[in-house]
C-alpha cells in the first residue's frame, strides 16, 4: 500500500479556515440550540482554534517585523507611505 503524500498547508489558508470554523462555531453557540455537552466541547474546540489563529497572526507579525528590520526585528517601525 502506497503513502499518500502530505501536501503542506500554507499557513494563510490554515488561518482562514481556522477563522471560518470558529466562526461557524460561534454561530452555532449562539443559536442557543446546542445541549450543554455540546456547547462545552464547542467552546472547547473554540478555544483552540482562537489560540491557533493567535499563533498564526503572531507569526505573521513576527515576519513582518524580520522583514523591516532583520538586524533588529524588536525595534522595527511600522512602513508609513509617503503622502
Amino acid at each position: 500500500m502506497a503513502k499518500s503524500a502530505s501536501v503542506p498547508v500554507p499557513p494563510a489558508a490554515d488561518f482562514e479556515h481556522s477563522l471560518d470554523e470558529l466562526e461557524q462555531l460561534v454561530a452555532r453557540m449562539e443559536g442557543g440550540e446546542l445541549s450543554l455537552d455540546e456547547s462545552l466541547s464547542s467552546f472547547e474546540r473554540g478555544i483552540g482554534l482562537y489560540r491557533h489563529c493567535q499563533q498564526a497572526l503572531e507569526n505573521a507579525e513576527l515576519r513582518v517585523r524580520m522583514l523591516l528590520d532583520p538586524d533588529a526585528p524588536d525595534t522595527a517601525e511600522p512602513f508609513e507611505p509617503e503622502l
